[in-house]
C-alpha cells in the first residue's frame, strides 16, 4: 500500500493503522505526484491511500492520470473536504472509495477493507444525500450549489480560496490567463455571486470551513 498525504503526521498515523493488520504492509509514503508515480512504477502497489492536496498537482487530476495508467490499482481518497462535493467526483476519476478525515481509525480500516473486497465506499452521509436530491425538486436549495461546479472549475475555487492570483493559478493549472476569467466568470454565475470580492470571500470561506471540518 502506498501512503500519500501533504501531512507526515497523518502518513505515520495510516501507517501505523496499516502495518499492525497481519494482512496489509505499506510499501512506500510520500506527498508529492511526481514522486509517487516513481513509486508506484518501481513497487507497483494494488493500493493507494491519498489526499486531494498534494504538490505538484490537483487530486483529481492525479487520480484520473493514475487510474488511466494503472486502471487496476485501487484508490481511496482520505480527505479534509466536503464528501458531499469531493465523493462522486473521485469516483468518477476513478477512486474506488471516499472518507473524510474527522472520521475514527476504525472507520478508516473498514473503508480500505471495503475497497479490498471490490467494493466502492462512501459513507451512509452521502448515499442518503444522493437519494434524497434525486427525488428532491429544490436541490440547489439543499445545499447543492458546489455540485454544478466542474471539477476544473471547483480547482480554480479551491486555489481562489487560498489566496491565488489569476496569473499563480494560470500557471498552476498550465493553462491561460484568459481561460482562468472564464472559468471566474462561469463560478460566478453559477455560485450566484456578483463580483470578484464575492468571489473571494466565498472561496476563502469554503476553505476555512473545510479546514475546521477536516
Amino acid at each position: 500500500m502506498l501512503i500519500l498525504d501533504d501531512w507526515p503526521i497523518v502518513r505515520e498515523r495510516i501507517a501505523e493503522l496499516v502495518e499492525a493488520e497481519a494482512d496489509l504492509m505499506v510499501c512506500g509514503e510520500g506527498d508529492d505526484c511526481r514522486q509517487a508515480m516513481e513509486i508506484i512504477a518501481a513497487r507497483r502497489p494494488d493500493f493507494v491511500v491519498t489526499s486531494l492536496t498534494l504538490k505538484n498537482c490537483h487530486g483529481l487530476d492525479f487520480i484520473k492520470d493514475l487510474h488511466a495508467q494503472y486502471p487496476q490499482l485501487l484508490i481511496l481518497v482520505f480527505s479534509m473536504f466536503d464528501e458531499l462535493i469531493y465523493a462522486e467526483r473521485a469516483i468518477r476519476a476513478g477512486a474506488r472509495g471516499f472518507i473524510q478525515k474527522q472520521e475514527t481509525t476504525k472507520e478508516l480500516l473498514r473503508a480500505i477493507r471495503t475497497v479490498l473486497e471490490g467494493e466502492i465506499y462512501m459513507s451512509e452521509r452521502v448515499t442518503v444525500t444522493k437519494v434524497t436530491r434525486f427525488f428532491s425538486r429544490s436541490s440547489l436549495k439543499s445545499g447543492a450549489l458546489l455540485e454544478q461546479l466542474s471539477d476544473r472549475e471547483l480547482q480554480v475555487l479551491q486555489l481562489i480560496g487560498h489566496g491565488e492570483s489569476t496569473k499563480r493559478i494560470a500557471n498552476a493549472l498550465h493553462i491561460d490567463i484568459k481561460t482562468i476569467e472564464t472559468y471566474r466568470s462561469r463560478i460566478k454565475i453559477k455560485l450566484n455571486l456578483a463580483t470578484a470580492a464575492e468571489l473571494a470571500d466565498y472561496a476563502r470561506n469554503w476553505i476555512e470551513e473545510s479546514l475546521r471540518v477536516g
